[in-house]
């Protein structure tokens, strides 16, 4: 009986192998992609990753080919929103469950295998989220969350039903404390006055929330425009600013103290700067079918109209906002270029700004801001994960989570080949 029960243990009797070779390999560390490699996956983690000709093939794994193809991680979103919109309306009416996991197979579909959602989650997401956790084969992207942020009270942004209000520190701790019994993954807090138009977030709130939170071993990361309020912040001790810095260059006191305190740029969110503006012109995009195949044509029609274009138009601050994705640029390249850390998100989710369509257009937008596709690549999925603190994320390395995309072009050549999708791997199930 004993015998059994050992063989048992090192046979699992329905453990799933499948091995993938001939293939060339981005691994996501940052080392050169190296041509004809294998993966072993076991039960949807990778079991052994190397040069096919060095690779033991389990007589019972099942095998493909995948010559002339290119495999790099899966993209990890660090600023997305999933539940709340519904063709171009927001709003907690919309968020269910359903919703989430109609968002997390959409982000799948584009390679984007995990995703944060930041800031405006309602109770369905800690039901999709626990369910994720207690069995990790999913066939959806995974989903970390920071349910409900905070804005202030009368403030900017309105609660409009998913972030809470608050206007004293007391008001802060309570709230923290709800999060804590959530076990949300981040807390979440907006500091914007909306170009002086409304009051934002003070920093005595901002630092209330940020100790409370760390009292109750948690993250915080902060919606900021400004220069002065990203330093108030990781000042305060906030682990990442979750946009660029938009009214003006960063200064070495901004960099001195990221660096100093271990603060990340989590996320540049180039697109969410880009979508301010371009449906002004009806972007060339909205013709692409790599858009087009998961956005209705309703949707398309309502972007195009001289309504919706002339809404854009309208805006006051329209002049303004070219200047602020340049300004976005501008800074995550300095940052990058003095060694401050950071990863990728876009703040996709709400209307118009497309989930899984404008992770792919932040890569592009990345490299446009100077950085290199190895640079892109590395900071859209090891450093993610690093982030995160997801060490089984990130990487194609031994002991990872499968979490991978097969390209039929070469991504290092140009960072748009990203979209070259052939396939899309979560914990080695095939999610397209």
């Amino acid at each position: 009986m004993r015998r059994a029960v050992f063989l048992i243990a090192l046979f699992p009797a329905f453990a799933e192998t499948r091995v993938f070779k001939n293939f060339t390999l981005i691994d996501g560390t940052g080392k050169a992609a190296a041509a004809n490699m294998a993966m072993v996956i076991v039960d949807g983690k990778i079991q052994s990753v190397g040069p096919a000709a060095k690779i033991k093939i389990p007589a019972s794994a099942e095998v493909a080919d995948l010559s002339g193809k290119f495999v790099m991680p899966g993209i990890i979103n660090l600023h997305g929103h999933a539940g709340a919109t519904v063709d171009l309306q927001q709003g907690p009416q919309f968020y269910s469950k359903e919703n989430v996991e109609r968002d997390l197979r959409l982000y799948a579909s584009y390679g984007v295998t995990t995703v944060v959602s930041l800031g405006t989650d309602l109770e369905p997401v800690f039901a999709v989220r626990n369910a994720q956790r207690a069995n990790p084969r999913l066939q959806m992207a995974r989903i970390y969350t920071a349910g409900k942020g905070f804005t202030l009270k009368g403030g900017n942004p309105p609660a409009g039903g998913m972030r809470y209000e608050v206007s004293t520190p007391a008001e802060c701790e309570a709230r923290v404390a709800e999060l804590a019994a959530q076990k949300v993954d981040f807390v979440k807090i907006w500091v914007d006055d909306a170009f002086g138009k409304r009051q934002k977030m003070p920093v005595e709130l901002s630092r209330a929330i940020i100790t409370s939170a760390k009292r109750h071993g948690l993250r915080t990361v902060v919606h900021i425009v400004n220069l002065d309020d990203a330093k108030d912040v990781i000042e305060a001790g906030a682990s990442g600013i979750a946009h660029s810095v938009r009214d003006r260059e960063v200064d070495q006191s901004l960099i001195e103290l990221m660096k100093k305190r271990n603060a990340w740029q989590m996320a540049a969110t180039l697109t969410r700067e880009l979508s301010t503006y371009v449906y002004a012109e009806s972007p060339k995009f909205l013709d692409d079918p790599f858009f087009t195949r998961a956005v209705s044509a309703k949707v398309i029609d309502q972007v195009r109209s001289p309504q919706y274009i002339n809404r854009i138009k309208s805006d006051p601050e329209f002049p303004r906002y070219h200047g602020l994705l340049t300004m976005a640029q501008k800074n995550l390249k300095k940052l990058s270029d003095s060694g401050v850390k950071y990863g990728f998100g876009t703040d996709s989710g709400p209307p118009a700004r497309f989930q899984g369509y404008f992770e792919q257009l932040e890569l592009e937008l990345m490299r446009d801001a100077g950085l290199t596709p190895m640079q892109v690549i590395t900071a859209a999925t090891k450093s993610s994960a690093e982030f995160l603190g997801a060490r089984d994320l990130g990487t194609i390395e031994r002991g990872k989570w499968a979490d991978f995309i097969v390209l039929t072009r070469n991504p290092l050549d140009d960072i748009r080949n990203t979209r070259s999708i052939e396939s899309v791997y979560i914990a080695g199930t095939n999610v397209r």
